[in-house]
This record gives C-alpha cells, sequence and structure tokens, in this order.
C-alpha cells in the first residue's frame, strides 16, 4: 500500500483552460504518455487574417517516443480540429468512435494525412495501452457518438466526461451511462475533469427533442423558403431539419462543403435517415415552388466566408435570399462571436427575410449540461480531486464552487491554466510546475508562422493603412537617379491629399539628400531615418501613424 501512495499520475492541459475550444489533454504516467482530443479554436477578432488556432505542442514534439496515442472523445472541430497538425510533427495511433472517425477521416485527406492511423472503437469497449486501461463511457451531447473516458492507471482513475448533458430523450436513443460513472465512483475515482461550458446555467439542459417543436411551428408559418443554418457537425439537429421538412412536403438543399461532408459521412455510417427524393442538388432548388424548398447552410456563427453570410451579403452566387424566405439560426454565439452573427442577423432582416434566432425562441438546446446535472456528475462520480475544464475562467470558477457545494473540499479542487503540471496520488495532489503552451496561429498553408509581430503589423495596416516611400540610388556616385515616390492605400484618398503627398515626398528628398551630403552610404540607416522623419511628419499633419515602408534601390 505505500508503494501505491508513491504512485503520481500527471496531467498536462495544453488547452481548453479558461477558454473554448483547441481541447488537448495530456495523462502522463511511470514515463508514457497518453493524449485525449486534440481541437482548434475560432480565431479572435483581433486576429486578422488568421484561419485557425491550435494549441502549442512542443512539449508533446521533445517527447514524442513516449507517446502512445490519442484518443477523441467526439467529432467537433473543438476536439479534432488541430489533429491533423499534430499527426503531421508525431504519427500516432487514433482512437475513435464510427463517426468520430469518419469526421476526422475527412479532414485528413484534405491535409494529405494518412488515415492508416485511425483505430474504430465504441462506447463500451475498454482499451489497454501501455500502462493505461482506458474505458469508453456513452454520453449525450449534440453529435452522436460521443464518449467519456475513464483512464485507469497503477496510481488512480482519471475519469473525463467530455462535453456532455443528462438527455433522458436522446435522438439518438442512447442515455448517458449513469450506471458505469456510479460505478467507477463506488471503485474510487481519484481525478473528476469535467466540461464547464454551461455552469452559469442554472437546472437542467433541455432535451434534444424540445426544438422540433420550435422548428414544426417554424416551418408551418413558413410562406417561403425555410433557410436554417447550424453548426455542420449537429447532426442530430440536421436530422430534425430534414424530418420537418418531410412532414411539410419539402425538398433539402445542402449549402456549402462543410455540411454536404457531415450529411454525406452521417448517410453512409447509418447516423442519419433520409427519405428517397428528399435531398435534391442545390442548382435544382428552383425547379420547385419556394414553399416546397428548405436549404440548410453552415454559417450559424457569422463566419465572414460562410454560406450564410455570403448570402446575408448578397455575396453567394448559387443562392440569392427572397423577401419572404425564413431563416433559423438554430445555434447561440461562441463568446466573441456575438458580433458578428448580430451583422448577418440585421443583414437578413435588410432583405426582407423573416429571422428566427435566440435560445429563447426554442430554435437551439446546448449539448452542455447546466448546473444540476455538473452536480449529478459530480455525486455520481464522488471523485478525491476535482479539476474543470473547457470554459473561460470563470466557468472554472463558478464550477469549482459548484464542487465545493456538493462536498468536494477547496483544497481537492484545481482550477488550472493551459501549461500547468498537476500531479495526483491518493496522498497528495499539486501544481507541480509548468510546460510550454499557448497559441499556434494557422494561416492558409503556414502553421506558426504569423506571431504577434504580424498581427500588430496587420491591425496597424488595417487602422491607418501604409505609405511606401520609393527611390533609386547611383552606386557609383551615391546620386539620386529616381524619386523619391509616395505610394499610399488605405492612408488617405490620393486625389484630395495632393499637396500633403507632395510635401512628404520633398521632406524626404531633403532627409535623403542630407544623409548622402553626410556620405552615410548604410541603406538600413537611410530607411530607418526616412521611417521617423515621415512617421513624426504624417502624425502632426494627420495625426495617424500609417505602416511606412522605404524602399531604396541600388543601379
Amino acid at each position: 500500500m505505500a508503494k501505491k501512495n508513491k504512485e503520481k499520475v500527471t496531467l498536462i492541459p495544453l488547452g481548453g483552460m479558461g477558454e473554448i475550444g483547441k481541447n488537448l489533454m495530456v495523462i502522463e504516467y511511470g514515463g508514457h504518455i497518453l493524449l485525449v482530443d486534440a481541437g482548434m479554436a475560432f480565431p479572435e477578432e483581433e486576429m486578422l487574417g488568421i484561419d485557425a488556432v491550435i494549441p502549442d505542442i512542443s512539449y508533446l514534439t521533445e517527447r514524442k517516443d513516449r507517446v502512445l496515442g490519442i484518443f477523441l472523445t467526439h467529432g467537433h472541430e473543438d476536439h479534432i480540429g488541430a489533429l491533423p497538425y499534430l499527426l503531421k510533427q508525431m504519427p500516432l495511433p487514433v482512437y475513435g468512435t464510427r463517426l468520430t472517425n469518419g469526421l476526422v477521416e475527412l479532414k485528413l485527406n484534405e491535409h494529405g494525412v494518412s488515415a492508416d492511423c485511425l483505430r474504430t472503437v465504441k462506447a463500451g469497449d475498454s482499451i489497454t495501452i501501455g500502462p493505461f486501461i482506458v474505458d469508453l463511457i456513452n454520453v449525450n451531447h449534440s453529435i452522436p457518438d460521443t464518449v467519456g473516458v475513464a483512464i485507469h492507471t497503477p496510481a488512480g482513475v482519471v475519469v473525463m466526461t467530455s462535453d456532455f448533458k443528462f438527455d433522458h430523450t436522446p435522438i439518438g436513443g442512447q442515455v448517458t451511462n449513469f450506471h458505469k460513472f456510479a460505478e467507477l465512483g463506488d471503485q474510487g475515482v481519484l481525478v473528476l475533469l469535467s466540461d464547464s461550458t454551461n455552469v452559469e446555467r442554472r437546472g437542467y439542459t433541455p432535451s434534444e427533442r424540445m426544438v422540433f417543436k420550435t422548428f414544426d411551428n417554424a416551418f408551418r408559418e413558413a410562406r417561403g423558403r425555410v433557410i436554417v443554418t447550424t453548426f455542420a457537425s449537429n447532426v442530430y439537429r440536421i436530422q430534425q431539419i430534414i424530418n420537418a421538412s418531410v412532414n411539410f412536403g419539402r425538398k433539402v438543399a445542402i449549402v456549402g462543403r462543410s455540411m454536404s461532408n457531415v450529411v454525406n459521412i452521417s448517410q453512409n455510417l447509418g447516423y442519419m435517415q433520409v427519405p428517397e427524393g428528399v435531398l435534391i442538388d442545390l442548382s435544382e432548388i428552383d425547379n420547385y415552388p419556394l414553399e416546397r424548398v428548405t436549404l440548410i447552410t453552415a454559417g450559424s456563427q457569422g463566419e465572414p466566408m460562410s454560406a450564410l453570410t455570403r448570402i446575408a451579403n448578397s455575396d453567394y452566387r448559387r443562392v440569392n435570399l427572397i423577401p419572404g424566405d425564413t431563416v433559423i439560426i438554430s445555434a447561440t454565439p461562441i463568446p466573441g462571436n456575438e458580433k458578428m452573427v448580430a451583422r448577418t442577423i440585421n443583414h437578413l432582416f435588410k432583405l426582407g427575410a423573416k429571422v428566427v434566432y435566440d435560445a429563447m425562441t426554442g430554435v437551439h438546446v446546448s449539448g452542455h449540461a447546466s448546473q444540476e446535472e455538473l452536480k449529478m456528475m459530480l455525486n455520481l462520480v464522488r471523485p478525491k480531486y476535482f479539476v474543470p475544464v473547457h470554459g473561460e475562467y470563470r466557468h472554472l470558477v463558478q464550477h469549482a464552487q459548484l464542487a465545493e457545494e456538493i462536498g468536494i473540499e477547496a483544497p481537492n479542487i484545481f482550477i488550472a491554466e493551459n501549461g500547468d503540471v498537476l500531479e495526483f496520488s491518493q496522498k497528495e495532489g499539486r501544481l507541480a510546475g509548468k510546460v510550454p503552451s499557448g497559441k499556434v496561429l494557422v494561416d492558409g498553408l503556414g502553421v506558426g508562422d504569423v506571431g504577434n509581430i504580424v498581427l500588430r503589423d496587420r491591425k496597424q495596416l488595417s487602422q491607418d493603412g501604409i505609405v511606401i516611400v520609393v527611390t533609386t540610388i547611383s552606386r557609383e556616385n551615391g546620386q539620386v537617379l529616381a524619386g523619391p515616390d509616395v505610394v499610399t492605400r488605405g492612408f488617405v484618398y490620393v486625389r484630395e491629399s495632393e499637396e500633403l503627398i507632395e510635401e512628404a515626398r520633398i521632406k524626404v528628398k531633403g532627409v535623403l539628400e542630407k544623409c548622402l551630403a553626410n556620405g552615410q552610404a548604410d541603406w538600413t540607416s537611410i530607411k530607418s531615418q526616412i521611417r521617423e522623419f515621415l512617421s513624426r511628419y504624417l502624425y502632426e499633419k494627420t495625426k495617424r501613424r500609417p505602416m511606412i515602408l522605404p524602399i531604396v534601390m541600388e543601379v
């Protein structure tokens, strides 16, 4: 027994703490590493031009020979979105359920990564990998095939709920496995890591079936087309939209590649039932009366390039909004996306659409547990130590307070941040240090090549524009052969500011001649002086600070 007390398991969150998204948990025991999930996050508003945000995995790449594999809890982007980037750096066996692996395979193919690493598992399975035994536990969420994990180590059992709620009438028919969580609690759980997303909501999260009543009413009242947007991976919601369309004799067209991919995969794997002849190609929608057409599209978060946003901006060639269309936004904005969603809704109203949105209308129910369900999970599992996960910092604090209310002692509750090293044994739990963590920005094909300096430049360009000064100098005698010419973009309207531009050109010419007269041939120094002088001059004249880019050419 004394030996067991000395044994410890280490947990290191590399994402998902103090934020919604980019979930990645590291579990270490005896020099072996197991991973749970590898997600991405939406870029924040100030991350101009960024496509996605993924976790910093430098801690793992330095120890790649110790990593045994990765388990995926479900197929949402905030849990699988970073997987292709991780696998490019460290090939691993990937364990996921059928639908999760179907979505992952599509993602890996897009990134040119082999899907041979995928291992298909199911709720109820128990997998031995190194010193770990991993039990997969069915939980309800907004996507089928979601599992929690119980990781058995010689130091004790670590339970991760995944994203979950207790839905007693789920669309898929399988309720969260209360019995398994209670059984683990009876056997003794060392650490529980539980979803904190909805901790601010009192009571219980409504069943997914409640949404169908709202859809039924909205479809009954609709006089034209119905356009519904939701998360592409919300398979249960898409199924209910299709069911409502069938009930009212509507054909269904899918808008957007991501939505089409999910529908195709879900149908092929048997997770979505669509009667023959209901789905039509988007090119066929004009062949049917408006009141017989439903469009399902992504873009519920107001993403600038999504189909719904482009439709709202009259910028989507294949679909034009028609006054009288009913648009149902079946999602709530992720924190930080509220402005983009509101902007899209305003544009839809301007185009004459009837817009049904907001949780108060019942067009969306969450896939995450509310306060009473979180308490129930804590009481079922009865862990020695508790770590709230998957939430912004206020969510983690409030979840910790709930845990105290049901009897977990405050010293046994850990509010962690990304990169924290948490060590747990039967004797103690403690914060044992910090490892590198953070945000890696994905911009097109570039991964991590855009940092704070580039973002700062982009912000400056977006706010005050750019001024380019071009001059040509003789290599032989240092005389100015051409220029300086001043070109601006996004700074001032040139036709109305010719006097300012000409005066700036004359001033720069004076700086340049002074430098050359002093025998200065260091182009870096010359550029620096031009930049500093012109920056001061333009700020005095305009109170703006554009980016200034001097270009000196030698011939």
